[in-house]
């Protein structure tokens, strides 16, 4: 495997190599080109800061306030009657907000309980089956001035509960609970 070390070392710088020789045959001004993406850049990550600042105040307040607790203690009862454990709930619950946070949750699931357990298997399939849709949403939209987004987020959660729906169902099939 030494070799794919290797290749997957050398594969960006020769891929930036390539675009160069290729921009240099074909006569563009490569460094200006490059100097005029890298200002573009700059500015559209400044006008994507107001967006992501809002959105990870917004799930600090939501952490912080103790409603995802309430909502897992309100809910647990009728998960348990359908056989979801109740500690998977705030990862599907964090999952569309922050894939950072639901990494971190995810991570804790496996220490907790073991890469192999039940809950570790669900967790991960739960990671690779949903997205972080309103994290996308917020810079993506954001950064290309889209004001209306409801359909985009209706659509993008309606995704996540299904995915949240079939790692459930398919872990359950596949490893048991």
């Amino acid at each position: 495997m030494q070799w794919l070390t290797t290749v997957s070392t050398w594969m960006i710088p020769l891929l930036i190599l390539l675009v160069l020789i290729v921009g240099t045959i074909k006569q563009v001004p490569t460094y200006e080109t490059f100097v005029e993406g890298g200002k573009e850049g700059i500015k559209m990550a400044i006008s994507l800061l107001p967006f992501l600042l809002g959105m990870m105040v917004a799930i600090a307040i939501f952490r912080a306030s103790g409603a995802m607790e309430s909502i897992v203690a309100l809910f647990s009862p009728l998960l348990q009657l359908v056989g979801v454990p109740s500690e998977i709930v705030p990862l599907a619950m964090v999952r569309p907000i922050s894939g950072t946070a639901a990494l971190g949750m995810t991570t804790e699931i496996i220490g907790t309980h073991g890469p192999d357990s039940f809950l570790g298997r669900l967790a991960s399939t739960m990671q690779g089956s949903t997205d972080t849709t309103l994290y996308i949403i917020t810079v993506y939209f954001g950064a290309v001035g889209i004001k209306r987004m409801g359909d985009a987020l209706k659509v993008g959660l309606i995704a996540d509960f299904i995915g949240i729906i079939a790692s459930i169902i398919v872990v359950s099939i596949v490893f048991g609970s």
